[in-house]
């Protein structure tokens, strides 16, 4: 066997450090190089590099390494702007130059399309991003933790359960900034206690702080793991005082032992029941639960985009499914004949009633229940749709779904969708019956690898 052999034949170890040239951007935003034709994602690597990287982790069809030099650096390198960026893990491109963050994400929907949906030459838009790509969101939900006797409240360093302390996150708006800092300055000096996990003692979990972008009003939801706060009366006052927006504090109770936030007991302890928040010239009264966009500059823009591929004239039924709380719905209703929205969660569709009847719509109704069963239950009435908008979960559409839509053959499918590869999965089935006219990518997280799409699919 000849030396040129045996080291092919050399398997790739954890700890070896090896020179790669970055060829594009991977899901979770890091570098794709590759190593003896293996996949090979180094984290914090941009494409158009050279690096040297250490093998952290190795599988049968990839392994993983970490950024160890940059030998060759990309035009779009910058200095991330946030000081516990390498910590947190909250957003992954901060060392990316927006407007290069934009191109990435329009050629990630290009790849999946071409590797999932088979399409060799994709009809991708550019991207539409923001002209101020910080201070977009509009909810902080951090967690609370003791350091050595500090009330520290952040998100847990990436794969860890160390909790990154974050006093000013760039990418938050600065009122909800301004409202986790002050409960917890507050909550640290009336001596409430903070919840240990592990112990299963104390009381403050998690902070919840958002704003009404449209009014400037906000909202403090303190999750805690037992019914009573001591000193609540003070807390409130000192709260009120301090945070003169403030126009609802609430208190949401969740004794288990879970990952997720919420429990299901929620109480007001100060002031309205929710907050009053506006997108275009539709209004919201948004509870301490209610699911809304968590970047409400760039949903105007998605919604925009979905009325043009529904292109409306009055005379369509449009069936909105997985409508959660109505909003897509609504934004179409002006425009349409009537429209339908269907969703799962009973919670979710009476939100999306009370918010049809808070902005008085009276042609669209919502209804619960699964798509798959509903849509050929309404076609034996004789209700068909013209125009279908689908906005999924990130596992993308049921497949019975799919079955159900190249049955009844609506004449458009507007899909929106926050997962390209499960995007350019469904697409693949969907394309026997309809042509993709294109895909307008809109990046709702700067600074995230998360890119949201809107697809017109026309009937064949």
């Amino acid at each position: 066997m000849s030396m040129k052999q045996q080291q092919t034949d050399v398997p790739m170890r954890v700890g070896q450090q090896m020179t790669l040239t970055i060829r594009s951007l991977g899901i979770n935003g890091e570098g794709i190089g590759y190593y003896k034709k293996k996949i090979v994602f180094v984290e914090k690597a941009l494409p158009g590099e050279v690096v040297i990287a250490e093998v952290t982790d190795v599988r049968e069809k990839y392994a993983t390494a970490r950024l160890v030099k940059v030998k060759e650096a990309s035009a779009a390198r910058v200095e991330p702007p946030c000081p516990v960026y390498e910590a947190c893990g909250g957003c992954s491109l901060q060392h990316m130059e927006y407007q290069a963050q934009l191109a990435g994400k329009r050629e990630l929907v290009i790849e999946s399309l071409r590797k999932y949906a088979k399409l060799a030459d994709p009809p991708v838009r550019e991207t539409l991003g923001m002209p101020d790509p910080w201070g977009y969101r509009n909810k902080a939900q951090f967690q609370v933790g003791d350091r050595s006797g500090q009330l520290v409240a952040g998100l847990y360093r990436a794969g860890s359960h160390e909790l990154v302390d974050l006093q000013a996150c760039r990418i938050q708006h600065e009122a909800t900034n301004a409202i986790v800092e002050t409960a917890k300055e507050v909550i640290g000096k009336l001596g409430i206690p903070v919840y240990d996990e592990r112990k299963r003692t104390g009381i403050v979990r998690t902070i919840v702080a958002r704003v009404a972008f449209a009014t400037g009003e906000t909202q403090l939801t303190l999750v805690t793991a037992t019914p009573d706060i001591p000193r609540v009366k003070e807390l409130v006052l000192e709260l009120r005082y301090r945070l003169p927006s403030l126009v609802s504090i609430v208190q949401n109770i969740n004794p288990k032992k879970t990952s997720l936030v919420f429990g299901e007991t929620t109480r007001v302890l100060w002031g309205k029941q929710g907050i009053a928040e506006k997108l275009g010239e539709l209004s919201f009264e948004l509870s301490a639960r209610a699911f809304f966009q968590l970047n409400p500059e760039q949903t105007v823009k998605l919604y925009d985009e979905v009325k043009k591929a529904a292109a409306l004239t009055g005379r369509e039924r449009v069936f909105d499914l997985y409508c959660g709380t109505g909003t897509i719905g609504l934004w179409l209703a002006p425009l349409a004949k009537e429209v339908r929205g269907i969703e799962v969660i009973p919670e979710a569709v009476e939100d999306a009633r009370r918010n049809a009847a808070h902005n008085g719509v009276t042609n669209a109704s919502f209804h619960v229940g699964r798509a798959e069963v509903l849509l050929p239950q309404w076609a034996k009435q004789g209700i068909h749709a013209d125009v279908v908008v689908v906005d999924p979960p990130r596992t993308g559409l049921d497949s019975a779904l799919i079955e159900t839509l190249l049955r009844v053959k609506p004449e458009k499918i507007v899909y929106v969708s926050c997962n390209p590869s499960t995007l350019a999965k469904d697409l693949h089935r969907l394309l026997e019956r309809y042509d993709l006219a294109y895909v307008q990518p809109v990046d709702m997280f700067p600074h995230t690898p998360h890119v949201e799409c809107c697809s017109l699919l026309v009937r064949k």
